[in-house]
């Protein structure tokens, strides 16, 4: 039986703060093809926010972890909102979670270059056709022809994320995507099981002119959200030089692996010159070894380098990190605080950062490193990932306090040199060390930063959840 009103609705359940791109660029794809489209964003809006009873599809956009763990709480009350509507995921996550989403009732799973599938899903739904319940995943890595997105089903940029300057000024920040997937096989990286070392090219007209419009609609900022703006840095660079023209006051941020801030070193000046005020990379660890396990292409000499290229072009660096895996030790930790005590580091991290436990997703790349398999427990679908406990307790014991720590009300007014302070001395008195308070150096100030910190695995907060 035919849906009596053919209605897609997109669902973003949470994306870092930012307007999502991967609902405004297939609302537009969508309506395009005659359909009446309705976006929500879970991260501003409730469910009940919408009508959703004459909706024919109801797509949910799975971009991380989060997102991920917020969709499979909301789905059961979807399936009521919306009882004719066939429901479908897309998104990096959307494939590595299969199984779940089916048993929630989603029939139709898509990653990589989602917008065929997507836009098949649709017609199939408005023609009456019969569906595939349970079908397995399609992953898609061709090319797609994308289209301008249409921001004005979602929440304005004003209740999205914000630029934070030293002084404190605020601006209104446009979230744009210039690629997705990326080229390189980085072992923990969730974009890896999706696009295994393919990107893919948002081209820069359609760039630019979604830039345009945010620019129109109040942006004074623009973050690319593409897992390394430098995967082609030659359409980079063209999007930037184009930016900068058009917008010489437009300031911009992005996220660039350390091996290509250290390959294209002599691009940072022509992008300090453009607008960029800071860089995010996940850096990850300072320890080789770690590194090695994690297939990131980078060594610790490579990482504080980087540090030092940036700084001499006068561009904020944002590293993040992964701070607890199994082959982290109490000293390992202790020493990582040190480095970034040592490299005036302390102002350029968010405090989360220093408490992320690693993730092993299904389909990770870890599962192939020889003999990880074994440090892991069996895959709990509560948190979306093998537990594993550290052979050393006191380290997942540290782990839990800090990240009790960071999450407490009262931490959230603490600057974060005061937060790292605590840190310090937790990290310490865990090996059975009384420390010296970590020095600040000169160069360890504030810099610019959006009010959101950027992190990919967390569980849902009672805020977040509140909005099913």
């Amino acid at each position: 039986m035919r849906p009596a009103a053919c209605e897609v609705i997109l669902v973003s359940p949470y994306e870092l703060g930012r307007q999502p791109f991967a609902l405004a660029e297939p609302a537009a794809l969508l309506a395009g093809e005659g359909f009446r489209v309705t976006c929500i964003d879970l991260s501003l809006q409730k469910l009940d926010s919408i009508a959703w009873r004459d909706a024919a599809l109801v797509a949910i956009y799975l971009g991380m972890h989060t997102a991920t763990r917020i969709a499979l709480e909301a789905l059961p009350r979807i399936r009521t909102l919306a009882p004719r509507a066939r429901l479908c995921a897309y998104g990096l996550y959307a494939p590595m979670n299969a199984a779940l989403l089916q048993a929630c009732g989603a029939g139709k799973v898509i990653g990589g270059e989602f917008e065929p599938e997507l836009l098949a899903a649709a017609r199939d739904a408005r023609d009456g056709g019969t569906g595939v319940a349970a079908a397995a995943p399609v992953v898609y890595r061709g090319k797609v022809d994308f289209v301008v997105p249409e921001r004005a089903g979602l929440p304005p940029l004003e209740r999205y994320a914000r630029l934070v300057l030293p002084d404190g000024a605020e601006k209104t920040v446009a979230f744009a995507e210039a690629s997705r997937g990326c080229k390189h096989w980085c072992r923990h990286c969730p974009v890896v099981p999706v696009y295994q070392g393919h990107f893919r090219a948002v081209p820069s007209p359609i760039v630019l002119a979604d830039i345009r419009q945010q620019v129109a609609r109040g942006a004074q900022h623009v973050s690319f959200g593409d897992p390394d703006f430098l995967n082609g840095p030659t359409h980079a660079l063209r999007i930037v030089r184009a930016l900068h023209a058009e917008f010489p006051a437009l300031t911009w941020d992005a996220t660039i692996k350390v091996q290509h801030l250290i390959e294209h070193a002599g691009l940072l000046p022509e992008f300090k010159e453009s607008g960029c005020l800071f860089i995010t990379s996940a850096a990850e660890a300072v320890d080789d070894r770690i590194l090695e396990h994690l297939a990131k292409n980078h060594t610790c000499a490579d990482f504080e380098r980087a540090v030092a290229l940036l700084r001499a072009a006068g561009i904020a660096f944002a590293p993040t990190f992964v701070a607890f895996t199994p082959w982290i030790t109490l000293e390992g930790y202790a020493a990582l605080l040190e480095s970034l005590a040592r490299l005036d580091l302390i102002e350029n991290v968010p405090p989360v950062q220093l408490t992320i436990r690693l993730l092993v997703p299904a389909g990770s790349h870890l599962l192939k490193l020889p003999g990880f398999s074994d440090l892991l427990d069996p895959f709990d679908a509560g948190i979306l990932g093998y537990p594993w406990r550290h052979r050393d307790p006191r380290v997942d014991r540290l782990q839990q306090a800090l990240q009790d720590f960071v999450a407490r009300e009262e931490t959230q007014s603490l600057g974060r040199a005061e937060v790292f302070a605590e840190i310090w001395r937790m990290a310490h008195a865990a090996l059975g060390r009384i420390a010296a308070a970590p020095a600040i150096g000169r160069a360890n100030r504030a810099i610019p930063r959006l009010s959101e910190p950027w992190y990919c695995c967390a569980e849902p907060t009672s805020q977040q959840l509140a909005a099913i």
